[in-house]
């Protein structure tokens, strides 16, 4: 467990309830600065954790349990059990990741439109335009199996080291860990170390999404 999956986390936990990180420090009854960047870091560079006392006040405040913060800082909870079978909660679109680089599926931004997709049931989501994809293959392994379904939220902000799901400007569609963001490349890795990784301009990216979840 790393400084930066901690600060992800409640980055993430502030971003699915619709908030900014001062926002949820807010709502928990914490100083507004508590979360910002410059307490992330010590006057002399040594990194700052959160305490357990906030951890434990931004949980009860959001309704969110351990093992849901857990699986933020890990970045790739595992979806409850009854997701694919219809269980009770929040209907998201569905298709397979291979079908995702064909055209009519995705609108400008890369919200899903159209009336071929499927669906499944998923815990409730803050971002309206959530989806599914079902990983196909083995180019994603160990990571992402054949069959798992990532959760992918167009609206969640990305940052270095969150997995992800770009296209491209061909039309190819892939799921990859963001390795670094400037202001005119991307550098993404592999999931798979048996793959290459992937340096673009942001010009030949349609766009790059935030997976949530994933089954497994």
């Amino acid at each position: 467990m790393r400084h930066d999956d901690i600060w992800r986390a409640v980055d993430a936990l502030a971003a699915e309830h619709g908030l900014s990180p001062s926002g949820l420090a807010r709502k928990a009854g914490l100083d507004p600065t508590a979360f910002n960047p410059s307490k992330r870091l010590g006057a002399d560079g040594r990194a700052r954790w959160p305490s357990t006392e906030s951890i434990a006040k931004i949980l009860l405040a959001t309704g969110t349990d351990m093992d849901s913060f857990a699986s933020l800082v890990t970045g790739t909870p595992a979806l409850q059990s009854g997701a694919r079978s219809g269980a009770a909660g929040r209907r998201i679109p569905l298709i397979g990741l291979a079908q995702a680089g064909g055209d009519g599926y995705f609108g400008d931004g890369g919200y899903p439109v159209g009336g071929s997709w499927d669906e499944i049931s998923t815990p409730e989501l803050s971002d309206p335009n959530a989806y599914a994809l079902e990983i196909s293959g083995e180019s994603m392994e160990p990571v992402f199996r054949d069959g798992d379904i990532v959760i992918v939220s167009p609206n969640s902000p990305v940052r270095r080291g969150d997995r992800v799901v770009v296209r491209t400007q061909k039309g190819e569609v892939m799921a990859k860990q963001l390795v670094r963001q400037s202001a005119r490349r991307v550098e993404l890795a592999s999931l798979n170390p048996a793959h290459p990784n992937y340096n673009f301009d942001l010009a030949e990216l349609a766009w790059m999404h935030r997976i949530l979840w994933a089954s497994q």
